[in-house]
């Protein structure tokens, strides 16, 4: 077992290295650019069409409403990434992680518009009448037959991915956050779990967006409002933490504390990492979600779309970052979680760490939701519709099976298979980027509501 996990770690630090980090960069630069800055010239209109996109007009195509394909969507991303993972980008690269958090997210608004856009616009119709796309969609239909093995190498990481990130390793982070803060024994959270995620996940994906449209952004505010008032109380560290984050993106942080000091490559290459992690832009999973929705056209479920890394990383995690940084957590020496629960408990005693113990359980299960859309979309892609319930069945053992057990191997594996689904991805969105160009500047011509 030990041999496999360091060849896991050996794979993951080259798939997850440098190569990577400056694909997924360099295809949102070169995204941005191609599209005109539209991600930045259209940020409040996308605003408008969310709120627009609440209900459907009758004859609609899809299955969810564009609001709820968000929620879907923003509930695979908001997860333990939002909150343990900015807490590992800080502990590692310092402050300045993340300003490259940020920059992570801005550009990659432009990869998750174009991937959304490419995943409508060549979606398909079951039989059952499921509403289907992704990249493995716009690969066949948009490259064509003979690229049809990159979908299939999507798809397959995708359902690998899904079960080991979506439901074991979101089950593992709710019974270790349960059991360490509330002392709640982890096998009655692993009834609890499995029975709540069975009573939605077997409702199939309308289910989903219902209960993501409706737990997901009260989950959201509620967290923003509490990191906002760890903030206020120590608002006059506000000034000194804008500047540490910003000109510490560019030198290397000292020693402090329990902070062991940081080089600039470290800050980039965590910050990015970490980014990509929470935001999941490029990794072709938020896609699969906004293919079922409602929406007018392509267009604007992209830029619907787009908001998904916007309010996950330029939002939530910067929330995150201003609460460890205002509180001086990140030179306690703590690490991940603790981190957080520290910076919120000293802050709000006797509240703090119980509110984030519960907001992290509740981005954990609804990122679990989330991620079963994913696993089923790709598992219809190679079996058809009679794939869906199978599919839900062996999801939904498989959240308690990781609430039950440590998973070192199928952390890995699971960070593997994600990278391996990024490359296909992005492989076939640059190779469609002339064909999304000019979808995106006739749609954009033909309605006021964007920017030109």
């Amino acid at each position: 077992m030990e041999t496999l996990i360091q060849a896991l770690k050996a794979i993951n630090d080259v798939i997850w290295g440098p190569g990577m980090l400056i694909l997924l960069i360099g295809t949102g630069l070169y995204l941005t650019v191609g599209l005109r800055f539209y991600t930045f010239r259209n940020i409040f209109s996308a605003f408008s069409m969310l709120w627009k996109g609440r209900t459907s007009s009758a004859g609609d195509k899809g299955e969810l409403t564009p609001f709820n394909a968000l929620m879907t969507a923003l509930a695979g991303t908001i997860g333990t990434g939002s909150i343990v993972g900015v807490a590992t980008a800080i502990l590692s690269g310092g402050p300045g992680a993340l300003f490259w958090m940020w920059v992570t997210a801005l550009v990659g608004m432009a990869t998750k518009f174009s991937e959304v856009l490419l995943s409508v616009h060549f979606r398909e119709k079951t039989p059952a009448g499921n509403w289907v796309g992704g990249a493995m969609y716009f690969i066949k239909n948009g490259l064509g037959p003979k690229w049809m093995w990159l979908g299939s190498c999507f798809a397959l990481f995708g359902i690998v991915a899904c079960i080991g990130t979506g439901a074991m390793v979101q089950g593992n982070s709710i019974g270790e956050a349960i059991q360490a803060n509330l002392s709640i024994p982890t096998w009655f959270t692993a009834v609890a779990v499995f029975l709540l995620a069975g009573a939605v996940l077997i409702g199939g994906v309308k289910r989903i967006g219902a209960v993501a449209g409706k737990v997901v952004p009260a989950m959201a505010v509620i967290y923003v409002l509490i990191s906002l008032i760890v903030i206020i109380l120590h608002i006059d560290q506000l000034p000194r933490v804008l500047a540490w984050v910003v000109a510490e993106a560019f030198t290397p942080t000292a020693a402090e504390g329990g902070f062991a000091g940081a080089t600039v490559m470290m800050a980039i290459r965590m910050g990015m990492a970490r980014g990509v992690f929470s935001n999941e832009a490029g990794l072709g999973t938020a896609p699969m979600a906004h293919a079922a929705a409602t929406s007018a056209s392509p267009l604007v479920q992209a830029s619907i779309g787009m908001l998904d890394t916007f309010i996950d990383t330029i939002i939530v995690c910067t929330m995150t970052g201003f609460a460890i940084l205002v509180t001086g957590q990140w030179t306690s020496g703590l690490t991940g979680a603790a981190m957080t629960s520290a910076a919120f408990e000293t802050s709000l005693p006797g509240i703090g760490g119980i509110a984030v113990t519960i907001c992290l359980t509740f981005f954990a299960f609804t990122t679990a939701l989330g991620w079963c859309v994913y696993g089923e979309r790709c598992a219809i892609y190679f079996f058809g519709d009679k794939a869906q319930i199978p599919f839900r069945i062996v999801y939904c053992i498989a959240i308690p099976v990781g609430v039950l057990t440590q998973l070192d191997v199928v952390w890995l594996l699971a960070d593997t298979c994600n990278a391996l689904m990024a490359i296909p991805n992005l492989i076939a969105i640059l190779l469609l980027s002339p064909v999304l160009f000019k979808l995106v500047k006739e749609d954009e011509s033909k309605d006021s509501i964007f920017k030109h």
